[in-house]
């Protein structure tokens, strides 16, 4: 039997699933972390709400239009069958980081031994979710257009989800993902790393709820996913039919 959580604010019940970290209230906004091992004092913002539900069909047309990959007339043949708005949770930690880096350099005829540096200012982002499959580095998140977290510019349709951990497991996964993004481009100078390091400078991480229409639609019996930005109207993915043999006509 779920256990029921009320807000620590307004005292309304707070919509939650098993493993949530943190849970927004609906009816007024407050954020609490559902353990109760601390009070939740970071920055919440989000990023708001600009393409309707009757945008979005016509969104996914163009693009569809735009493509070279797609088949021939898909954005008039193709029958949008969902959209639904998600304001899914990130988490955004300001980092600074440098990778010094010695590796093997041998392309060229001999190896030898080459060592270099690759450093880097990010907004790095975080999907808050564990088991999500959102497509984090394909989101380019318009990270100047947040707001303080504001529950009345959320319409009541979208489906707000939680947070599964904290700050503190996403400065980890931060850490990891900027050093795997560092040890790719110092591959571009070498062909095998033997030794690397990496120093951190973390400013402060906050909480970012954004809004993302997940649209389906159908094209010869068979279903697509597209991911559009409910704060900009770009497309973030998009799954495209293989064109067949007819298509081009």
């Amino acid at each position: 039997m779920k256990i029921v959580i009320k807000c620590e604010h307004c005292g309304a019940p707070l919509d939650y699933n098993a493993g949530d970290y943190v849970a927004t209230c609906k009816y007024c906004g407050y954020t609490t972390i559902l353990t109760y091992e601390k009070p939740f004092t970071l920055e919440h913002a989000l990023l708001p709400v600009n393409v309707e539900k009757g945008d979005v069909a016509e969104i996914v047309r163009e693009w569809m239009d735009s493509s070279f990959l797609a088949p021939k007339l898909l954005s008039k043949r193709a029958k949008i069958r969902d959209a639904v708005l998600f304001i899914y949770p990130f988490w955004v930690v300001p980092i600074e980081a440098t990778t010094r880096f010695k590796g093997i350099f041998e392309r060229l005829g001999p190896g030898y031994v080459r060592k270099g540096t690759v450093s880097g200012s990010y907004d790095w982002v975080i999907i808050a979710q564990r088991a999500s499959k959102f497509p984090t580095r394909e989101y380019d998140v318009p990270l100047q257009g947040k707001i303080p977290y504001d529950f009345t510019k959320i319409p009541e349709y979208a489906r707000v989800l939680n947070a599964e951990f904290g700050e503190e497991e996403a400065v980890e996964r931060a850490k990891s993902e900027v050093v795997e993004h560092h040890l790719y481009l110092a591959r571009r100078e070498v062909d095998k790393i033997i030794e690397h390091e990496t120093d951190f400078t973390i400013k402060d991480t906050y909480y970012l709820h954004a809004p993302i229409w997940d649209v389906t639609y159908t094209y010869k019996r068979k279903r697509y996913k597209v991911l559009v930005d409910g704060s900009e109207g770009k497309i973030i993915v998009g799954e495209l039919p293989t064109p067949g043999l007819f298509d081009i006509f």
